[in-house]
């Protein structure tokens, strides 16, 4: 077929999709290509952009890596790049851990690192773990590295490029093509996976084009898209908006805050940690339509909100002041380059005065020098994936006042290493006087939270409360109250259903796994019908215990419909094990056990060294009062897990609880005592332990372990009320009456040691 007739049966093609967008409303990915002729300058920006280059086929063009018969040695792993022809390849350690050759099919980023994809069978790509770092040899680059250089990877580990957490049609497909379709089939564990483009192009942004095509060309019924363009988007946020600068403070105020968070929204699809919930991706709904995005969890962040884990910036952005004053992504970034829109502090200058700001009275720093740049102060990089330094985008000040306190890390000993956080402390009184800091930071109460210390629920529940915070923040402390019962946190969990903040309605109802069925109904079903998918889904999971006997047939249609959209969003995940062990809780819940036994199948089909799978199906099982086949389960578990490993631990606390339950004593300590001693840092696991131990006639070996527990969280209040029963137990009444102030400091409720002696 010659050039000119492929264009000509593509053209017909385009036409004929734009006239059926115009006929039924419903827009056609059509393809880059079609936006040139209208959009040079955009287009000319985006080419060479990350998003451009965000994947390509492996080629002589593309592929920055050096496969000149290079080795590179890990884990005992000597592998090696080469190229045969036109193709590349590796020869490493496979998914038997034998070394092989593996062609290289696609080229995955390119700056300041390249990773590499493999196909293996089944449709997966897999994304190779030894990247190439294509920096300078100036800046340390232009060499083979391991993504995991601390680590021991083996071809037996998730982690390792042949396991699920390397598998880039789950882990980075979406948000590396445009219009990803993963077509995955349970049946055959396989993937079908295809795009429109193989890039982040112009319609993985602004959505599919047809209409807006049809609306330009003024294709038959253009007029009735004259509102919107016929764009399924329309990203005017930024229309007709100025900033006035407030001579006073320096800095400058929006003409007017934008009502929608469209753009926002749309870049935190891929720039944000979150958990899939919807199979097809909608431009024009709002995030929690689409995803369940992640709090400011202690995995992620550091307790004040700062950039631990990677967070792609939407977590970080939405705590700080800009988002706050209305900022949005391209205020800083040009959408199309993803270039700054000014270089060095020129961006920043664009609101804030340079005479005030952009000045050594103002950074103590020499003007131009190490240390004048905003971002060092206000945006700190993190280095992850070995090269690949992260600002972290809560624009905050630097408080070393709060490293001291709560042990978070600050801009200000970043650069200064070899300095403490008292020193900078120091050097921020001498510069502003004693009481220079902005006061009360709500990372203090989540590092209370998170270390159980006395009357943390009390500033939890205020946090919780507090309307001025960062909704993320409020969700976080809202998810936390579980931890604290009282009547104070009770009565903020029964507003906060009812906030008019998404995330902190959404967060609310996951405190309610811990009461009874009655509160559940009377406290979250409305939330059954919220205008956002993430809560109704959240909703359904938490209200399927519900008996329907206690429903009308119009609440029983409404949790049904509620739960279908649940088992929805699992199946937009159906590849992953995680998805289907949801589906057998869900299954639990409802007493179906049948169902939920092939669900927990169905994950270790997907994985069958999911070791999470095993500890399910053997609490189905001891529920099910079949201890044998539970028993069975959790042997599995451990031959799956390293020994050593927290997965490990996990099943050697299932099998104590399984050994408690047939009075094996002996068994069930020594299992217990493993899963303590392999997560030292989990309480839950140490406080068993301890219990088990005082029911075995230890009771002063539990003693003592639980008080090691609480100087490590002096508000530890399951170790609290343990201690008071064990001393009341011995009979030594003056150490109970000791750890029953400490639970008033906690729950007050309780009003006097005496209730407390008598209730617990």
């Amino acid at each position: 077929m010659t050039e000119k007739l492929l264009f000509l049966v593509f053209f017909g093609l385009l036409i004929f999709f734009v006239s059926v967008s115009l006929a039924n409303g419903s827009a056609q990915f059509v393809g880059s290509a079609q936006c040139v002729e209208c959009h040079r300058q955009q287009t000319k920006a985006w080419q060479g952009s990350h998003h451009d280059l965000s994947m390509q086929h492996a080629t002589s063009k593309t592929v920055l890596g050096d496969f000149n018969q290079q080795k590179f040695k890990y884990n005992k792993i000597t592998s090696r790049f080469f190229k045969r022809e036109d193709q590349y390849f590796v020869n490493t350690d496979g998914p038997n851990g034998k070394l092989q050759d593996f062609e290289i099919k696609y080229t995955f980023g390119f700056e300041p690192l390249q990773q590499y994809l493999i196909e293996l069978p089944g449709g997966r790509l897999q994304a190779l773990g030894i990247a190439w770092d294509s920096r300078s040899k100036k800046q340390g680059g232009q060499r083979w590295y391991h993504l995991y250089p601390d680590e021991k990877v083996t071809y037996k580990d998730r982690i390792h490029w042949t396991g699920a957490d390397q598998n880039w049609n789950f882990m980075c497909a979406d948000c590396h093509s445009t219009n990803l379709q993963k077509k995955y089939n349970i049946d055959s564990n396989s993937f079908k996976t295809s795009w429109s483009e193989i890039d982040v192009a112009c319609e993985a942004c602004h959505g599919p084009a047809s209409i807006h095509i049809g609306w330009a060309k003024k294709t038959r019924g253009w007029e009735s898209q004259n509102k919107n363009k016929g764009l399924v988007i329309n990203f005017d946020e930024r229309s007709g908006v100025s900033w006035a600068l407030d001579k006073k403070t320096g800095n400058s105020i929006r003409s007017n805050i934008s009502s929608t968070n469209k753009e926002i929204d749309t870049c935190a699809r891929c720039h944000s940690r979150r958990s899939v919930i919807s199979e097809k991706y909608a431009h024009d709904k709002p995030l929690l339509d689409n995803y369940q995005p992640a709090l400011l969890s202690e995995f992620l962040y550091h307790p004040d909100g700062q950039i631990k884990e990677e967070d792609y910036v939407y977590g970080s952005f939405v705590q700080s002041k800009m988002y706050h004053s209305g900022v949005i992504c391209s205020d800083c970034h040009e959408p199309h380059s993803l270039e700054l829109r000014s270089e060095g502090n020129g961006v920043c200058l664009q609101c804030h005065a340079a005479e005030k700001f952009n000045k050594s009275s103002h950074h103590f720093h020499k003007l131009n020098g190490k240390g004048a740049s905003c971002v060092e102060c206000h945006m700190p990089q993190t280095i992850y994936m070995g090269v690949d330094g992260r600002h972290d985008h809560s624009i905050r000040i630097p408080r070393p006042d709060l490293s001291l306190v709560i042990k978070t890390p600050n801009a200000c000993n970043q650069c200064h290493k070899d300095k403490t956080a008292f020193w900078a402390n120091k050097k921020m009184q001498n510069r502003y006087g004693k009481d220079w800091a902005p006061g009360w930071h709500f990372g203090e109460t989540l590092f209370e939270a998170r270390n159980n210390m006395p009357g943390a629920g009390r500033d939890v529940a205020a946090v919780a409360a507090a309307s001025r915070l960062p909704s993320i923040a409020r969700a976080t402390a809202v998810e936390m109250l579980q931890s604290f019962p009282g009547k104070v946190t009770g009565l903020v969990i029964q507003k906060s259903l009812k906030d008019k903040d998404d995330l902190v309605r959404l967060s609310a109802l996951r405190t309610l796994d811990v009461v009874d069925v009655s509160a559940r109904f009377q406290l979250g079903f409305h939330l059954l019908s919220d205008p956002f998918l993430a809560i109704r889904i959240e909703a359904a999971r938490v209200m399927s215990v519900l008996p329907y006997t206690m429903l009308t047939s119009q609440q029983q249609k409404i949790l049904n419909q509620a739960i279908g959209e649940y088992i929805d969003a699992q199946l937009a995940n159906a590849d992953r094990p995680e998805a289907h062990i949801n589906l057998g809780l869900i299954n639990l819940r409802q007493k179906k056990y049948s169902v939920a036994i092939k669900n927990y199948q169905k994950a270790l089909k997907i994985d069958p060294g999911f070791v999470a799978a095993y500890i399910n199906l053997a609490d189905l099982y001891r529920i099910q009062q079949l201890d044998e086949k539970a028993l069975t389960m959790l042997n599995h578990a451990l031959q799956k897990s390293s020994a050593s490993s927290s997965e490990a631990a996990d099943v050697h606390h299932a099998l104590g609880l399984l050994y408690i339950r047939n009075k094996q004593m002996k068994k069930s300590l020594s299992s217990l005592s493993k899963a303590a001693k392999l997560q030292p840092g989990n309480p839950r696991y140490i406080y068993v332990y301890a219990v088990a131990l005082n029911n075995a006639g230890k009771t002063s070996q539990s003693i003592k372990l639980l008080k090691k527990l609480l100087k490590e969280q002096p508000g530890n209040t399951d170790s609290i009320v343990a201690l008071i029963s064990f001393y009341k137990q011995q009979g030594d009444m003056r150490s109970a009456q000791l750890y029953a102030k400490k639970i008033l400091e906690i729950w007050p409720d309780y009003g006097t040691v005496e209730n407390v002696l008598k209730l617990l």
